[in-house]
């Protein structure tokens, strides 16, 4: 997602020990992991309330059904899906029947 690697994350780890110093680091650390804990407490009660907002029906609804990407990557996955599906029923229809020589031209060759 922020295409950090591991040489970077190092990197910020060395320069916030070296400015916030490693006696107050654990305590900030602490502060984040309850910033970020309340955060996705606020998502999930409000993914919550959506799903009972909206109904039974919506009762399996993700958030990430809702990114237009994947809606897009959905149709188009179908589409092709049925593309293909077309495609092999007259692919079927145009065998010859079982047993059925095909046509051979000496002149074609």
């Amino acid at each position: 997602m922020f295409d950090v690697g591991l040489l970077e994350l190092a990197v910020i780890a060395l320069v916030a020990v070296v400015v916030l110093g490693p006696d107050r680091l654990p305590d900030l650390a602490r502060q984040a992991a309850q910033l970020l804990h309340r955060a996705r407490g606020l998502a999930h009660s409000a993914r919550d309330e959506l799903r009972s907002e909206l109904g039974p029906e919506y009762s399996d609804l993700q958030l990430r059904d809702l990114d237009p990407r994947t809606i897009v990557r959905k149709h188009i996955t179908e589409a092709m899906a049925e593309v293909d599906r077309e495609q092999a029923r007259e692919t079927a229809k145009a065998a010859l029947p079982e047993g059925q020589v095909p046509p051979y031209d000496v002149e074609a060759t």
